[in-house]
């Protein structure tokens, strides 16, 4: 598991935790965590809170399994992306399916040209 010079939330340990139950997955960014798919992001760790893009038959049975709403980040709503209740985030096992559809999600996306910085 990676290690920062300052403290790790709990949920980025949470995270990190499910993000390694799919070795083939890289977990990116330091300040807000997340993974990618031939630049497609499908799941950001922002302000302790996990978001993660589903198709949208999965998105709506999840938002009424668990009770839980669109994500929303800087006053925006991600409609693809689902809001894990940190209550989830807890269990890995459980969520894990989620991360795996996620993923087959977006490996079925259009990629995306990625814009690193050199």
């Amino acid at each position: 598991m990676p290690t920062t010079k300052q403290n790790v939330s709990p949920n980025v340990a949470l995270y990190d935790k499910l993000i390694s139950t799919l070795p083939e997955l890289e977990r990116k960014g330091d300040a807000n965590p997340y993974t990618s798919l031939n630049g497609n992001m499908f799941t950001l760790l922002h302000e302790g809170k996990l978001a993660i893009r589903l198709p949208e038959d999965e998105r709506e049975k999840f938002l009424k399994k668990y009770k839980t709403t669109l994500y929303e980040a800087y006053g925006a709503v991600m409609k693809e992306y689902v809001a894990v209740p940190d209550s989830l985030l807890a269990k890995t096992a459980e969520l894990k399916k989620y991360l795996e559809m996620s993923c087959e999600y977006a490996k079925a996306l259009k990629p995306k040209p990625t814009t690193k910085r050199r």
